[in-house]
């Protein structure tokens, strides 16, 4: 669970993100769509690379188990033990607990940011109380090269912890010396050295601080060791330190910053060194007589009179952080929320006012581009009356609605203008005469012939039955033939056909000629091609029809020019 809040803020992100898309801008839905799937992408990328970095950092720190790390609530100082740190801890232990420190052991440069980075993670309320010891064991070293790389490298390590704890954290360095032979027997003598006090300070169990002045003085140092001994003996580890860890560490190399130590101190106890060790080459370049070693295995004793002037900040914890990061998300959100409301408002009252602005320019003639910007009109305070009575959609809320002050201009355009009745229908009544009467000629007459044939009779009395002489209408009679001869020869012979009819139905039904017009048009009026037999058969033929003409058909005893039929006047079936 140690990147269960940031794995939280990064889904929070993305939930934002989609409801902000989805919900609020005006975007159309290939745009949605491209964009929701972008966020959904960069959110998996981002919780897939912190699970990666996570199972790294976790590999990297391996070695120093949750146990190890102070409890979120510490109040005392963290300390990163870099340098020479083993002879601090015990065999096998990785942390060291005091009343006012946690001493971390740190395995080699590389591992310091990590650990920092993981500190920060896991312990973020922790982070102001962090700092860096850089342990120096001169007698742990024999060559200075070795001890000169090493401190470069610690140095790099400290600078690539500044992502981690915001900055570069509080350096300080602690130097532990064998005294000479005489004072290998007496208690630890701590010289130290702090930003807010002047020269160096002198510690003993039980006297407290004093200056090295009054030190040497009253001569509180080991009673067997003259004050000229422990004086030049002190001179010559200051001028050692000096010449080597200040000049590493507060001076700029290439790319690396110079660290500006906050305190330093001396520790002068028994120490286990190395055979020919840098600090035996330093006090025998001095006075040709290196010291002994050392015959101890205890751990050192730890600086703690100095953790007081560490610097100290107000530290935040994982659950500060991550409501630090999530108001400060939904502050985001909210902000974008506000102004794609306004947007979206802002694009309704420009619809609408265009709406409004079409309806008013037109003046109703022709009616139909009005009623079309009425009807628009409708369908817009429809919409507006449904949002005041269930509530406008999320996109138009946030307290910057506008909708409720357009309803009312709205209703008013719809209602001031009608469009105008529409004429009433014209009912006329109309009297149709019988459909035409279509006659076979071969039915009728022989080959060539104009005489109806024997037996023809019958075929005209079942034809004829809805042609009836009236007056105001004109029985017209038309004979046509097929292409099959001379126009000379089939244009006389359709109009005699349609006089034998005529005289037929004269003579049968007792009617005056003047109902009656014949007309011959031979193979000029075709119903059908002449190309096949079946074509000119049917286009042999004698039609009858009724047409309606004033003063035709008058009757014997009837002057007027125009009779009632069926209730309705000649007059109206013109019409």
């Amino acid at each position: 669970m140690r990147d269960a809040y940031r794995s939280l803020l990064t889904a929070l992100s993305a939930v934002l993100a989609l409801w902000l898309i989805l919900g609020f801008w005006p975007l159309s839905v290939t745009s949605r769509v491209a964009l929701s799937l972008l966020v959904i992408l960069v959110g998996g990328m981002m919780l897939w690379r912190q699970r990666r970095a996570a199972l790294t950092l976790a590999a990297a720190v391996r070695d120093l188990g949750d146990n190890s790390l102070p409890p979120e609530d510490f109040q005392g100082a963290v300390i990163l033990a870099c340098g020479d740190n083993t002879a601090l801890f015990a065999p096998g232990a990785c942390h060291r607990e005091t009343r006012q420190g946690w001493y971390l052991w740190v395995k080699d440069a590389e591992q310091l940011p990590k650990l920092a980075q993981h500190l920060s993670q896991v312990r973020p309320a922790l982070v102001s109380q962090i700092s860096v010891l850089l342990a120096i064991l001169p007698e742990k070293h024999t060559s200075a090269d070795d001890f000169a790389q090493q401190l470069r490298g610690w140095q790099r390590g400290v600078v690539q912890c500044r992502p981690a704890t915001g900055s570069i954290p509080p350096v300080w360095s602690v130097t532990w010396v064998s005294p000479s032979a005489a004072c290998h027997d007496a208690e630890p003598v701590w010289f130290t050295t702090v930003g807010q006090r002047a020269g160096l300070q002198v510690y003993q169990p039980g006297l407290g601080n004093v200056s090295l002045t009054e030190w040497t003085r009253d001569n509180m140092a080991c009673e067997r060791l003259s004050r000229l001994s422990q004086a030049l003996w002190l001179d010559s580890l200051l001028g050692w330190q000096a010449g080597t860890v200040n000049t590493l560490l507060q001076v700029r190399h290439g790319e690396l910053p110079a660290l500006k130590l906050c305190a330093q101190g001396i520790c002068m106890t028994p120490v286990r060194g190395l055979t020919d060790n840098l600090w035996q080459q330093h006090i025998a370049g001095l006075t040709a007589l290196p010291p002994d070693i050392a015959p101890i295995e205890a751990p050192l004793p730890l600086p703690e009179l100095l953790l007081s002037a560490l610097p100290r900040r107000r530290g935040v914890s994982r659950r500060m952080v991550f409501w630090r990061y999530a108001g400060l998300m939904g502050g985001i959100f909210l902000a974008l929320a506000m102004l794609a409301s306004w947007v979206n408002n802002q694009r309704l009252i420009r619809n609408v006012g265009d709406h409004l602005a079409l309806y008013h320019q037109l003046d109703g003639q022709p009616v139909a581009p009005k009623l079309r910007a009425q009807q628009r009109l409708r369908a817009d305070g429809a919409l507006l009356d449904d949002w005041q009575r269930r509530g406008e959609p999320v996109r138009y809320r946030l307290g910057l609605y506008q909708g409720l002050r357009l309803i009312p201009p709205v209703e008013a355009a719809v209602n001031d203008w009608a469009p105008p009745p529409p004429p009433p229908p014209v009912i006329k009544k109309i009297i149709q005469g019988p459909k035409t009467v279509r006659l076979d000629s071969m039915s009728l007459f022989d080959s060539g012939k104009a005489d109806l044939k024997a037996g023809s009779t019958k075929v005209l009395v079942n034809s004829l039955v809805g042609i009836k002489a009236r007056p105001g209408w004109l029985i017209v009679v038309a004979g046509h033939t097929d292409n099959t001869g001379s126009q000379q020869i089939n244009q006389p012979l359709s109009r005699e056909r349609a006089e034998s009819v005529r005289n037929w139905m004269r003579d049968t039904g007792d009617v005056p000629e003047s109902c009656f017009a014949v007309q011959g048009y031979g193979a000029s009026r075709p119903v059908t091609t002449n190309d096949t037999p079946e074509g000119r058969a049917l286009n042999r033929r004698v039609e009858i029809s009724l047409v309606p003409q004033a003063d035709a058909c008058r009757m014997p005893g009837n002057n007027n020019t125009s009779s009632q039929d069926d209730g309705v006047t000649q007059n109206e079936m013109e019409n």
